[in-house]
């Protein structure tokens, strides 16, 4: 089974037209947008251009015919993208919509007229035929994307970032609706704070699969040492990262051991993300640590959790969809001297290498080890996170509320310099002390997951017109929203 981070994405195609428009933007638009896709390198689904009058969807029989190619096509399908070349047929696209019932994300364009070419040959309309495809996307109760402008050009550079942006809303809420999270272990006995609600979850489409560590230690100590997979994730361990002369090679290879069983593990289970029982248990009964393991997973896209934080390996994932970059769960950590928006964000060692922008270390847990013996704890991923912008986001289930909710936002990791080891992400937040009280009286984690660069914008929108969950964007003000004034 193909993981949904792997998949290329499908988007199916359509034209809307008015018949007694002139039809030659239609072909024109057609072949744009399908050169922006194949650009893009996402696949699209469409029916040929002879199969309907200007290969466009202008009357219901067009309609039911695009909405039947759709639904024989409908486990591949990602999105629609419906391009108004003209005023368009608002009940035909409305109808093909509602008959296919894809459920999928739908991106709305609307072509620009040219100034000097609106005689009645030659005029387009797009700009209003929008606003009526619109009416009756709300009558139908039908959630769409927006073009970066009310019009635009399917030849242009515009639209091709908002085809590209909406490919990664598409995969987000593809991969959020039917992600699968493998719980590695029982949830750390000191943290309460990563309870979570595997119902509300799978009322969501999230599927939670559980697994015992003990099991997992067995497995992983019942692998022969002449097992090719064991060589070669032996091999993947050493070349991660700089490891220090006095770790030994046996520490190295139940390193290894550990890897090879969680991977096998997520593998049998068709796991996209998951979250692991990192102290200390494994590291009493089996002596390592899962640090690396879970860095490893990361850089491959399949992120881990720490402290079987499952609501932050899927918080991880929602960034890996939206980015197509490793991302890491983080804490809310210190503050940095007087600096009010400056914070710094620490783990014990699960970074992905990417993650931090060089090559770590991979030596032993610092705190855990001063207390149990460092013998035991191999495996860290330590270094400090290289500067350059940064999206954070964060879901929780909140039973009394009966729902998911999140808090989302962007920021920066600095070179200021901090003295701690571990994984060190020295961030900047703008009003991060808003932030701060909007976390504690909402009653969220002091896990946050991060990834490089801005990607809030797809998180938003995936969560906000498609997934339906409470949200908080830190940076973006609402949405313009009616106002009901009371009269008496």
């Amino acid at each position: 089974m193909t993981l949904t981070i792997r998949r290329k994405v499908t988007l199916g195609v359509v034209i809307g037209s008015r018949a007694f428009f002139s039809p030659a933007p239609c072909r024109a638009a057609r072949n744009e947008v399908l050169a922006q896709l194949e650009k893009l390198g996402i696949r699209a689904i469409t029916l040929p251009y002879e199969a309907t009058a200007n290969g466009a969807v202008q009357s219901i029989a067009d309609a039911e015919l695009y909405a039947q190619h759709f639904k024989a096509h409908r486990d591949e399908i990602d999105g629609l993208v419906i391009c108004l070349p003209n005023f368009g047929d608002e009940i035909a696209i409305a109808e093909l919509v509602n008959r296919a019932k894809l459920n999928v994300p739908i991106l709305l364009q609307a072509s620009n007229d040219e100034v000097d070419k609106v005689d009645v040959h030659s005029r387009r309309d797009a700009f209003c035929g929008k606003i009526s495809v619109t009416n009756n996307f709300w009558q139908y109760g039908v959630p769409f994307t927006e073009t970066t402008t009310h019009t635009s050009d399917t030849w242009g550079e515009e639209f091709g970032r908002d085809l590209e942006r909406f490919s990664r809303v598409c995969r987000t809420v593809r991969g959020l609706k039917g992600a699968r999270l493998g719980a590695i272990g029982a949830r750390t006995g000191a943290f309460q704070t990563m309870r979570y609600s595997e119902k509300l979850l799978q009322a969501a489409g999230v599927t939670v699969v559980t697994v015992d560590l003990s099991e997992m230690m067995g497995a992983a100590g019942a692998i022969k040492s002449d097992d090719p997979a064991l060589t070669a994730v032996l091999e993947k361990v050493k070349g991660y990262g700089r490891i220090p002369a006095h770790i030994k090679p046996a520490q190295i290879e139940k390193q290894a051991r550990w890897t090879l069983a969680v991977n096998r593990w997520i593998e049998e289970n068709g796991c996209d993300a998951s979250a692991i029982q990192c102290w200390r248990s494994l590291q009493d009964n089996f002596g390592c640590a899962t640090c690396v393991t879970m860095s490893m997973m990361g850089e491959e896209l399949m992120p881990s959790a720490c402290e079987v934080d499952i609501m932050g390996a899927l918080s991880m994932y929602a960034l890996a969809l939206a980015s197509g970059a490793p991302p890491a769960i983080l804490d809310w950590n210190n503050n940095y001297a007087y600096e009010a928006d400056l914070c710094v964000c620490t783990h014990c060692g699960n970074y992905p290498k990417s993650f931090i922008g060089d090559t770590p270390e991979i030596g032993e847990l610092d705190v855990l080890g001063e207390v149990i013996g460092r013998d035991k704890c191999f495996g860290a991923v330590k270094g400090k996170v290289k500067a350059g912008p940064m999206t954070y986001f964060r879901l929780s289930t909140d039973d009394r509320a009966g729902t998911v909710k999140c808090y989302l936002g962007q920021g920066e990791f600095t070179d200021a310099p901090f003295a701690m080891d571990g994984g060190i992400a020295v961030s900047r937040v703008p009003r991060l002390c808003d932030l701060m009280r909007f976390v504690t009286q909402n009653g969220f984690e002091h896990h946050v997951a991060m990834v490089r660069g801005h990607h809030a914008d797809v998180v938003n929108e995936a969560v906000i017109r498609y997934l339906g969950w409470p949200i908080y964007n830190h940076d973006t003000p609402p949405e313009p929203a009616l106002t009901f004034p009371r009269r008496f």
